[in-house]
């Protein structure tokens, strides 16, 4: 009975089993894990453009070559086809001699020159005077390496004439006195007059713009004018330049003065051995009695030839490639020198330094003179 029971008991164990097993909710399935999300594929980029050539930049022509030739500069002091034509000459002697290329260039005017040297700094020369030197120094830094040799001379001065009967002795008799002088820009002809006259302490009375240094000269011996001031160069003895130096008697000697007279061509005024190259000189067709009617009062210090300059920024190089085929030019073929510099009388050339023109400096302090004047 006991094993009828167990067995019941069993089966019993056996059904409630099932039933809670059919009861039971159904598992909830794992879900799978999905496979690794690959990375999206980064977009390819595209190859760098390959850079468009640059087009080679064309150098600039150099100074001095055919593209670019070296502007020699002359102020219109002259005829300007008669300064062409022999600063060509000078222009192809200088080719020969450095291989560089000139072209010459003769602006409108005095100041129209220094201009063009300042606007041009780096392909320019120019033969200028000393004052359009000193102005164009100050203007720009223009820079001086010559300077001109005028019949053995390298310098030239300022002179104060008088009447020869007059009774004037020294500068100081010249206060309130009637000046002419040929014109207020030129250096030897009032500049340098007017500074020595305030070193003097001397106020000239009237003054007369003569318009040039023969017209000065002309003044006083016709007098029309108490003294008058104008260009000075050292006289000649026998031919030839003597050492003459300021502070000497730069007049005739008094036994040889009756004899001063033009040559029978008329290219020199000669008492004598003795050649006058003073202003003088240029009247002496006109007036063949200037010397014994004006005699020269005194002097001024020496004030240095014309020059030779360059543009501020010029290539030093060539510069002193240029000097010195110039001062071969002139020792090794003096004839051929003057000929290529007839226009400014140039008869050879020497090395300049920009202190040699402080005398000028002075002058133009002295008057307040400015480029803008040199127009006037």
């Amino acid at each position: 009975m006991f094993r009828s029971a167990f067995v019941r008991f069993l089966a019993l164990l056996l059904s409630l089993s099932l039933l809670t097993a059919a009861c039971a909710p159904a598992a909830t399935p794992t879900p799978e894990t999905p496979p690794p999300t690959e990375a999206p594929a980064q977009p390819t980029q595209p190859p760098a453009p390959t850079p468009t050539p640059q087009p080679t930049a064309t150098p600039a022509p150099q100074v001095g070559s055919p593209e670019r030739p070296i502007k020699v500069l002359f102020v219109p002091s002259v005829d300007a086809e008669k300064i062409v034509a022999s600063g060509q000459l000078l222009a192809e002697t200088l080719n020969k001699a450095t291989g560089l290329t000139f072209e010459v260039v003769v602006p409108t005017s005095y100041a129209a020159t220094l201009e063009e040297m300042c606007a041009s700094p780096d392909d320019t020369m120019g033969f200028i005077p000393g004052l359009g030197y000193v102005l164009a120094e100050q203007l720009c830094g223009v820079k001086v390496a010559g300077k001109a040799v005028r019949f053995g001379y390298d310098w030239y001065a300022a002179m104060i004439v008088v009447a020869r009967d007059s009774a004037y002795q020294t500068v100081a008799d010249l206060n309130g006195k009637k000046w002419a002088y040929p014109d207020a820009a030129s250096t030897s002809g009032y500049l340098y007059p007017l500074y020595m006259f305030k070193e003097a302490g001397v106020t000239p009375g009237e003054t007369v713009a003569a318009g040039s240094h023969d017209a000065a000269i002309k003044a006083v011996y016709n007098g029309e004018a108490d003294f008058g001031t104008a260009f000075f160069s050292p006289p000649r003895v026998d031919g030839k330049s003597i050492d003459w130096q300021p502070g000497q008697n730069p007049d005739v000697p008094a036994d040889l003065l009756d004899s001063c007279a033009p040559t029978q061509d008329e290219k020199a005024l000669i008492c004598g051995n003795f050649e006058i190259r003073d202003a003088r000189r240029n009247l002496r067709k006109e007036l063949p009695d200037v010397a014994q009617k004006v005699r020269i009062l005194t002097t001024t210090p020496k004030i240095p030839n014309d020059t030779v300059s360059f543009g501020p920024e010029f290539p030093e190089d060539l510069m002193q490639t240029i000097m010195e085929a110039l001062f071969a030019f002139a020792q090794n073929d003096p004839e051929g020198f003057a000929k290529a510099l007839e226009a400014y009388s140039w008869t050879s050339i020497n090395p300049a330094t920009d202190a040699e023109y402080d005398p000028i400096r002075l002058a133009i302090q002295a008057s307040g003179f400015k480029i803008e004047n040199l127009g006037q």
